[in-house]
């Protein structure tokens, strides 16, 4: 399928390639790659959440095409942290393309690892984990690690040296001077830019907001005097893999004499993972099942659950809904989201509210008064340090919306980086670094987008989506007619049934006049045709019931007609 492309972009061997499959112009599906001589790397292996008009996707991937054409050169899969939008394509990956090793730091390890177990797939995954002082050298390059803050334990950034310069890849990042885990590597970043860099990819997530990020450890002390306000049960929601937030609010039901019970697939994956390798500590006794819960007054309680996001069938989305098998909602609960929706959830996250407090709960969400929520990504005061410290040659924002990395190159040129060595990119740009310092966009390689759900990595095709999207909107008309086969006479029907279209006991002279204008049609396509053509009377139904309905209704259902020969 692949032979009608070119093999390689128009860089030529002696230079470095830079190119993205997702994470430029978008908030996720972070898929980046280096390309030197005979040799590729990848960062990262993302996946991004489709949006309401994206009806039955479960995924949206990268289009690996270029990695499966390319095999042969590639030498690893380096994987900056444990989110979703970076490891989360790391299945549909392995699936499609030969990775001979992965590496990544423990949590991610785990975290994929729990993935591939569910999908039987861990054969064909190699995981060498990195640490802070790793090297790892190539044929042609030589990879560092240098920690960063970010919203999860073991965030790195990458620096892949090769003979024509450095490029730093920043993963995800903020500042946090006073963090709950390890400090970032700034003597590293700092040397980096003093010994020279050639390009910088940095990410842009935060880069509209002239802020320095709130430190995580301010959320602790915030959460703690609201759970001491509070009389009732208190329920949490939030990111499962945000471990140190996950340790706060632990921390704050040991201070106010809470038992905890986990609820949600990935939150209990999460903390049971972060349990294991210490990432994560607490007292023995501290958690509790479901089951036990029930048994404690509800002051005495808390529970630590998914869906800060509004996901469907996350475990907050269930217990709002009266859904969930263990949890219901009592008078006195209140629920806090320790969180902020990622663009394009916010609808999902208002619907729950809406739900919670229909329940009878009272919510607290983060906003400037409550302060229950820090960003894992840097604002616009933490990417100008970045900048400052790796100084780089040649600047490539990464890791968001075509305005955020705009916003970012500008404030490279602030910084001192030249407005044209400022490379914003669409997915599929190639950037070529040459051994004479220079730098220019080279061609494209193959980056669509893929649509896909948890049965494949096949895609859906537009066609696919367009008739979701028919049906969710206007519905399905099934129409089924019987049809003498010898004498091509309309024996029975037709016969209507609505689907999403319109109630039938409501619509009966509206049902009644289609299938009398469908009859009509059918007789006359009978009588004009010398042999019984089923595919006639099809389009005879579909010509005499679409116009009309859409006449009367302003709306174009799907029309399914079902034609029985006799």
């Amino acid at each position: 399928m692949y032979k009608n492309y070119r093999k390689t972009a128009n860089h030529k061997p002696n230079e470095v390639a830079i190119f993205a499959l997702g994470g430029l112009g978008e908030i996720g599906k972070n898929t980046y790659c280096i390309e030197y001589k005979d040799e590729l790397i990848i960062i990262d292996a993302g996946i991004k959440f489709p949006d309401d008009q994206l009806l039955g996707v479960d995924y949206v991937i990268p289009d690996y095409q270029y990695l499966v054409r390319n095999q042969d050169k590639i030498v690893g899969l380096f994987i900056t942290h444990g989110h979703e939008d970076h490891i989360g394509g790391i299945s549909f990956l392995l699936r499609k393309v030969k990775i001979p090793v992965i590496h990544a730091p423990r949590l991610s390890i785990e975290l994929m690892r729990n993935k591939l177990e569910e999908r039987k797939l861990i054969s064909l995954a190699n995981f060498q984990e990195y640490l802070p002082h790793t090297v790892i050298k190539t044929k042609h390059m030589e990879i560092e690690f240098f920690r960063v803050n970010h919203s999860i334990p073991d965030a790195f950034g990458l620096s892949i040296k090769t003979d024509l310069g450095r490029i730093v890849h920043t993963g995800d990042f903020k500042f946090d001077f006073t963090p709950i885990g390890p400090c970032p590597d700034y003597y590293k970043m700092a040397k980096y830019g003093e010994e020279g860099v050639l390009c910088l990819l940095s990410d842009s997530t935060s880069a509209e907001l002239p802020i320095f990020s709130a430190s995580e450890r301010t959320v602790g002390q915030r959460l703690l005097d609201i759970f001491k306000q509070i009389e009732g049960r208190v329920i949490v929601a939030t990111f499962a893999s945000n471990v140190h937030r996950v340790q706060q609010i632990i921390e704050a039901c040991v201070a106010t004499g809470r038992k905890v019970a986990v609820f949600g697939r990935s939150m209990e994956s999460a903390i049971k993972i972060a349990l294991e390798y210490s990432y994560l500590e607490c007292p023995e006794g501290t958690f509790v099942s479901g089951y036990e819960l029930n048994r404690h007054p509800s002051n005495e309680t808390a529970i630590l659950c998914t869906g800060s996001q509004g996901e469907p069938m996350a475990a907050l989305s269930r217990i709002a809904l009266g859904i969930h098998k263990d949890i219901q909602i009592i008078p006195g609960d209140t629920v806090i989201f320790s969180s902020s929706p990622i663009p394009g959830n916010a609808l999902g996250v208002g619907k729950t509210i809406n739900n919670l407090q229909r329940a009878g709960a009272e919510v607290i969400t983060h906003s400037p008064l409550t302060n229950i929520h820090a960003s894992g990504h840097g604002g616009q005061e933490e990417l100008k340090l970045m900048l400052n410290l790796i100084r780089p040659k040649y600047f490539m924002p990464i890791h968001g919306e075509y305005r955020m990395l705009s916003i970012h190159k500008k404030l490279g040129i602030q910084c001192g980086v030249e407005e044209d060595h400022c490379f914003v990119m669409n997915n599929g740009d190639v950037l070529a670094l040459n051994d004479r310092g220079g730098a220019r966009l080279a061609g494209r390689v193959p980056a669509s987008t893929i649509y896909t759900d948890e049965n494949g990595v096949s895609g859906m095709g537009g066609e696919v989506l367009r008739t979701r999207r028919i049906l969710s909107e206007d519905g399905l008309l099934i129409v089924a007619t019987t049809v003498k086969k010898k004498d091509k006479r309309l024996m029975n029907g037709p016969n209507i049934v609505s689907r999403g279209f319109v109630y039938m006991k409501e619509s009966e002279a509206l049902i009644r006049e289609t299938e009398a204008r469908i009859r009509a049609q059918v007789i006359q396509t009978l009588h004009a045709t010398k042999e019984l053509d089923s595919e006639a009377i099809k389009q005879a139904i579909e010509d005499a019931a679409s116009p009309y309905l859409y006449e009367q209704t302003k709306r174009r259902p799907m029309i399914i007609p079902i034609i029985m020969e006799i």
